[in-house]
């Protein structure tokens, strides 16, 4: 075999700082020996992996681009087999990436459950809007996304994982609290505080309003989910998230549901991986804990709904 694995360390991590210094500090290595193990991989192939930029930048030419994923799975598969071969048969680390509101309703549990398996693993779990979930995914700086909605994308595979639905919503004062089915009309008075856009729910929202979207009146855009919800309760307006964010606001009564039967604001949630991306066991695990959950919610919603 004409390579090392330490030769590929040092591609992986050169690839990602876009710096061979950095990457050396990454692999505790000094920068002379990070940068001749570069060199004798190009070498060995008679090749080129990057372009030399000024400022001493090394971006990943085409083939470089090419080469990334496979080195990055083989180096997965290598990590898992020492761990065999070490007799520790947990998943390894990993870095799972969550829409808003996935990662502050749902995901936790699910990375409480996963490090409750296995003691001392290092999750790393960053919430972001559905397009930088996908962009990150994408260039292979997070294992695994969990967004709303559906984005297409060449590279990856978006995998169906639950149901989900938007409910509107406003405070228990608002006038249109006491109506019943919302008339369109209603709809364009009311002040609406949304989603930003290039979020998952404020896509499903955009679809769902149709030709009726263009009239209404957005008098605020808010990153936080929280953020909507606490200016919803204020009385600034009237608003639509995820049913999952707001199912103890209703039980409490500090927000009441509003009746839109002609908007259909159901949606699903999916994984989002890259179909170059080697599929760990803490992957697998990852979304096999996300499918029980799921599983396990719908149980208890079916039973609730059959005792009523």
């Amino acid at each position: 075999m004409k390579y090392s694995l330490r030769q590929l360390q040092v591609f992986v991590a050169t690839a990602r700082h876009e710096n061979i210094s950095r990457a050396a500090e990454a692999l505790a290595m000094s920068q002379s020996a990070a940068s001749e193990a570069l060199r004798q991989l190009e070498h060995q192939f008679d090749i080129q992996l990057f372009e030399r930029t000024p400022g001493r930048r090394l971006q990943l030419n085409e083939l470089g681009r090419t080469v990334r994923p496979r080195a990055e799975a083989l180096l997965e598969q290598a990590a898992e087999l020492e761990q065999v071969l070490s007799q520790h048969r947990e998943p390894g680390p990993i870095k799972v990436g969550a829409t808003l509101t996935i990662g502050n309703y749902l995901a936790v549990g699910t990375m409480a459950r996963y490090m409750a398996e296995q003691p001392g693993a290092r999750v790393t779990l960053e919430v972001a809007n559905t397009a930088s979930i996908v962009e990150r995914v994408a260039k292979f700086e997070l294992d695994l996304g969990l967004i709303e909605g559906e984005r297409y994308n060449p590279d990856l595979d978006m995998i169906p994982w639950r149901e989900d639905e938007l409910v509107a919503f406003c405070a228990p004062e608002h006038p249109l609290a006491r109506k019943g089915v919302l008339r369109q009309e209603e709809l364009l008075q009311a002040t609406w505080i949304l989603r930003e856009t290039g979020s998952g729910t404020r896509q499903t929202f955009d679809r769902a309003m149709g030709a009726l979207l263009a009239e209404l009146n957005i008098g605020l855009e808010l990153q936080h989910t929280e953020a909507i919800k606490r200016a919803v309760e204020a009385g600034l307006g009237i608003s639509c998230l995820s049913r999952v964010t707001l199912v103890e606001a209703f039980q409490r009564g500090t927000l009441v549901p509003l009746q839109l039967p002609e908007h259909d604001f159901s949606r699903r949630f999916y994984f989002v991986l890259h179909r170059k991306k080697y599929r760990s066991a803490g992957i697998e695990r990852w979304m096999e804990l996300c499918r029980l959950s799921a599983g396990a919610e719908a149980g208890v919603d079916t039973a609730g709904r059959g005792g009523c």
